[in-house]
Order: C-alpha cells, then structure tokens, then sequence
C-alpha cells in the first residue's frame, strides 16, 4: 500500500506560479499528476518515470515540470505561467511494477493509489 498526500495548491492569477508537493510512503516506478476540473474529464498532466524520464499533456509543456526528491520522499510539480485552464483538483498518482513505456499510457483508473487532491484555482 502507498499512501499519498498532496499539499501547495491555492489560489494565484494567471501568470503565477505554484509549486505542488505530494508526499509518499515508498516510492513506485511511475509516479505522477493528474487534474480534473468541473464539468470535465479527468486528465493526465505530467508523469515521471523510475529513470526520471518525464512526461507532459502538451498544454503544460515548457510551463510545468515534475520531478521527484527521494530524500525528502516527495513528487514535485513545479508550475509556472498559470493560465485560467489550469484550474482544478491536482491528484498525485502512484502505480508499481510498470514495464519502461507503459507509465506514460496507462490510464487513470489503473493507477491503484491515489492522493486526496489538492484545489489549483487561476483566476484574476
């Protein structure tokens, strides 16, 4: 069992930045953030690999960039030049055991361990 926790969301406009921490109990081979905002599906924002290879939606390219600290036992989500579309729930995501190349196609509901979210709200 992984346990997850979030923690860094909050309310900025847009051009802001933000700096997402989700804090893990052991560490998996594919580790990541997903979002969903009202009225929407759930969609995959970054992921990261066991061999730190990342992965990006393209609406977060060059904005975001996700990275994980082993000693301090936490994925970061490092956001930058927020836009209004942005806004959401921010899930960190956990799955063990994934071969290299599926980490980046899996979906959502076969990530096993999931976070509580936290709000990333972009608004002027």
């Amino acid at each position: 069992q992984v346990q997850l926790a979030e923690s860094g969301g909050g309310s900025v406009q847009p051009g802001g930045s933000l700096n997402l921490s989700c804090s893990f109990s052991s560490t998996t081979s594919c580790m990541g953030w997903f979002r969903q905002a009202p009225g929407k599906e759930r969609e995959r924002v970054a992921l990261l690999w066991s061999d730190e290879t990342p992965w990006y939606t393209d609406s977060v390219k060059g904005r975001f960039t996700i990275s994980k600290d082993n000693s301090m036992s936490a994925l970061i989500l490092r956001m930058h030049g927020l836009k209004p579309e942005d806004t959401g729930l921010y899930y960190c995501v956990a799955k063990p055991w994934v071969a290299a190349g599926q980490c980046f196609v899996i979906p959502g509901g076969d990530f096993p361990f999931w976070g509580q979210g936290t709000q990333v709200t972009v608004s002027s």
